[in-house]
Formats: structure tokens, sequence, C-alpha cells
């Protein structure tokens, strides 16, 4: 029974996962255009670029995440709001943060191509999103104790 249940655990958490990375890959592309749009037509700074292209897919992706990723969990619209600040709070930091630390490490000091250098600090701030958003964001309901 619990080897069924653990199974059965472990199935879910990896097709969450599944829904959080594809959900990841359409964010890239909206970053990556915005970051686009930001740096090489508007002639922004790349380090501003950079945080406002972010927000731009963290919004997008928490669109997707509250639909989508953790439908089974959201409550309904009463909480999307509060959900929306967790998100922007946590993901969004995060995301905001590790990005432009990263990119000033791989633009600023190493000289990478700034999409490159964006695509790297993406990737590596993607598995602490996901547990940000399953733990803080869209955490699950508790069972009430009998």
């Amino acid at each position: 029974m619990n080897l069924l249940r653990s199974t059965e655990t472990w199935a879910r958490l990896l097709r969450r996962l599944l829904k959080f990375h594809m959900v990841g890959v359409i964010g890239i592309g909206v970053q990556l255009c915005f970051l686009f749009v930001f740096r090489t037509v508007l002639h922004l700074n790349y380090l501003l670029a950079t945080a406002l292209a972010v927000e731009c897919a963290v919004l997008h992706n928490f669109l997707w995440h509250e639909h989508f990723t953790w439908s089974d969990r959201s409550g309904g619209n009463s909480g999307s709001l509060r959900r929306l600040l967790r998100f922007n709070l946590s993901t969004g930091l995060i995301s905001i943060v590790g990005n432009l630390v990263l990119m000033r490490l791989l633009v600023g000091s190493l000289h990478l191509q700034y999409m490159l250098a964006n695509i790297l600090s993406i990737g590596a701030c993607s598995l602490l999103n996901f547990w940000a958003s399953d733990q803080m964001v869209f955490q699950a309901e508790l069972a009430p104790e009998e």
C-alpha cells in the first residue's frame, strides 16, 4: 500500500514538473522576445532590459501555472491575486535577482553574448522556481484532521 502511494506521489510530481517545464519553455520564448525588444530595439541597458523581460515572463508563466500546472490547487479565482503576489515575491524575485546576478557575471565580466547568457541564467533558476511555486504559491490544501 505504501509503495503504491509512493509511486503515485512520484508520478504526480513528475507530471507536474513536466507541465512546469512546458510552461517554462514558452516563458523562455516570451522572455527572449521581450529581451530582444528592450535591448536591441529600445536600446535599454542589458540589466534593465533583463529585469523587464523577466517580469513579462513571470506574469505570463503565472497565468499558465494558475490554469494548467497547478489547476488542481488554484481554488478558483478568489485567491488569484494573493497567489500572483506570492508568485511575484518568490519565483519573480528568484528569477529577477538570479538573472541579474548571472547576467552581470556572464555578460559584464565574461563577455558572453546577452541572449546566450540569458538562456543559461534561466536554466540556473528553474528548479528553485519549481520548488518555490510548489511549496509557497500553489501549496496543497491540508486535509482536516480527524
